[in-house]
């Protein structure tokens, strides 16, 4: 290369963008089918919005409040630098840092923060994180039998028949209530027979236990499906619990998955050093951003854990989500809001990728890659 082109590519619009400075926030509040979403624009001098998600269920309200507590910290400042805005935001504005209120709201400027900077060097946030988009990334349909009635032995056969023949490869269903423990266990079983038999091995199947069982009781659920060949447990007693996590994990044959309620890399480092999940489940919306969640998951590699990010939010979420893995080693799969993604597809512009195979592809469009009509939004979806 010439010199002067050499000194022409240096100082193209990419390689050299000029200083901003933010000047404001933005929050947004939708009601999608009794969901609470809370969406944040981080504005600049140079007309670049980041956009951010602080979707906190039952606590809309008090987290937007966080939120704007924030502001005044960040107006005026350069966006850039996003691991110091964080250090800064964390360690040195007030040290009652902790809880679900003031994380979930540091961590949608945190991903704001990284759309702005993508933005502004015309690239995407994956390739920001040292990652690549040539292989598509595993994602799992949660909440897949939701919606589904009568439920049954069948229909939850003809689901997987169809969901198979859709190309998803993984689903997840949280059990549900029963009269008593054995009727409980005898419904779980029967279900996951019923989908063995419909499509085999083509589908991985997990379980959501929403911390609703006993040590005892978790440890009976698990032995009875282990010959089913179920992929993950989750949860099964409260996430605080990590000793009991640590004693069910030691004796299950099926292993557990945690952590969606973990709020950084100390309460990580807690539930892994017991030894309570083989597979992590942090949550890039409320576990301190994308800044945090890479620092986590290479945590969880020290420890041979995997990574499974929780996610079960509104597209920026999914987004974050996604791209904050990119890269990532101990990367298994993400969560995937499968009974909405065709409606999350359509209200992003197409912006927000499609499943397709049981895998997302990463946009190639500069920041999240997401486009967002907040107006339109609040139409369809007023919060009230």
């Amino acid at each position: 290369m010439r010199r002067r082109d050499l000194l022409k590519f240096i100082a193209s619009p990419i390689l050299a963008a000029s200083p901003v400075k933010i000047t404001g926030l933005d929050t947004h509040r939708c009601r999608m089918d009794g969901r609470e979403y809370l969406f944040v624009e981080v504005k600049t001098d140079a007309g670049i919005i980041g956009l951010g998600e602080a979707s906190l269920p039952a606590r809309i309200q008090i987290t937007e409040e966080a939120v704007r507590w924030l502001e005044p910290r960040l107006k005026g400042l350069d966006p850039a630098g996003i691991e110091a805005h964080w250090n800064r935001l964390y360690y040195q504005e007030n040290r009652w840092r902790d809880g679900s209120v003031l994380m979930t709201a540091l961590s949608a400027i945190d991903i704001a923060l990284w759309d702005i900077e993508g933005k502004r060097l015309g690239v995407p946030v994956w390739r920001l994180l040292g990652g690549n988009n040539q292989k598509p990334m595993r994602v799992y349909w949660s909440h897949w039998s939701a919606n589904l009635s009568p439920r049954t032995p069948e229909t939850i056969a003809e689901l997987a028949r169809k969901t198979v023949a859709e190309g998803w490869t993984t689903v997840k269903w949280v059990i549900p209530r029963a009269d008593s423990e054995q009727a409980r266990l005898r419904q779980v079983v029967s279900e996951i027979e019923a989908i063995r038999k419909a499509v085999s091995m083509s589908l991985d199947i997990c379980l959501e236990m929403y911390e609703t069982y006993s040590m005892r009781s978790a440890l009976d659920l698990a032995r009875a499906v282990a010959p089913l060949k179920v992929m993950f447990l989750e949860e099964p007693v409260w996430r605080e619990s990590n000793l009991a996590l640590g004693q069910i994990a030691a004796q299950s044959p099926v292993p557990l998955a945690g952590g969606e309620g973990l709020l950084n890399r100390w309460q990580f480092r807690d539930l892994l050093e017991a030894r309570g999940a083989m597979i992590v489940q942090p949550d890039v919306i409320h576990c301190g951003g994308i800044t945090e969640i890479r620092k986590i998951a290479a945590l969880a590699e020290v420890y041979g854990a995997e990574v499974a990010p929780h996610m079960w939010y509104g597209p920026i979420g999914h987004m974050a989500s996604m791209q904050s893995m990119a890269g990532v080693r101990s990367y298994l799969m993400s969560e995937w809001d499968g009974n909405n993604m065709r409606r999350l597809h359509e209200l992003t512009g197409g912006t927000l990728p499609l499943v397709e195979k049981g895998h997302v592809t990463l946009p190639d469009r500069p920041g999240l890659g997401l486009t967002m009509d907040f107006s339109d939004w609040k139409r369809r979806f007023p919060y009230n």
